[in-house]
């Protein structure tokens, strides 16, 4: 019997592939970001490159784009930041820590961690306001992405707090084409 001859039956097929291809793309938790994650996601699957956060400006780890990162956070009571956060935690026992952002040109440049965690960016005293961010609960490679606009003209510490363990993985991309 020719498919040609028979559509309901290429038709059948059709939908049958289809929809045992469906689920794989269902159960990915991290398929569904709003915007092109394949370099970020490819650093997750990467080594890491690990070292301790800092507890304070001077002790705070350079941290480059495209290179995952795994930090050692610190409990949140043992961190200067050098801005208060932007989002202060009641809880006590979470963790926090600084890292040096380096970024070869000014620009636009995404932070993506596998942890719900506080992601700042300071400079000259002040936050760094996000212009977008974006999550997928069930992901961990990344699990949330916050996009700033970076000047390296200027000392920027990447402050990281409220979180509920005290490794995250990290890794900064510098946006190509949104």
């Amino acid at each position: 019997m020719s498919l040609r001859k028979k559509p309901t039956v290429a038709l059948y097929f059709c939908v049958l592939i289809g929809a045992q291809a469906a689920p794989a793309l269902a159960q990915d938790p991290c398929a569904g970001f709003k915007w092109d994650v394949s370099r970020e996601r490819a650093l997750f699957g990467a080594s890491a490159q690990e070292q301790p956060a800092g507890k304070d400006t001077a002790t705070a780890p350079a941290v480059v784009p495209d290179q995952l990162y795994r930090l050692r956070l610190l409990p949140r009571g043992q961190v200067a930041f050098a801005v208060p956060p932007g989002k202060e935690t009641l809880a006590a026992d979470t963790y926090a820590g600084l890292a040096a952002l380096q970024i070869p040109a000014s620009g636009r440049y995404r932070i993506s961690i596998d942890l719900p965690i506080w992601i700042d960016v300071a400079a000259n005293g002040k936050l760094v306001p996000a212009s977008d961010y974006e999550a997928e609960h069930g992901c961990d490679a990344p699990r949330k992405i916050v996009v700033f606009d970076l000047d390296n003209n200027r000392r920027l510490t990447l402050q990281l707090s409220a979180a509920s363990q005290a490794i995250v993985r990290l890794t900064v991309t510098p946006v190509l084409v949104e």
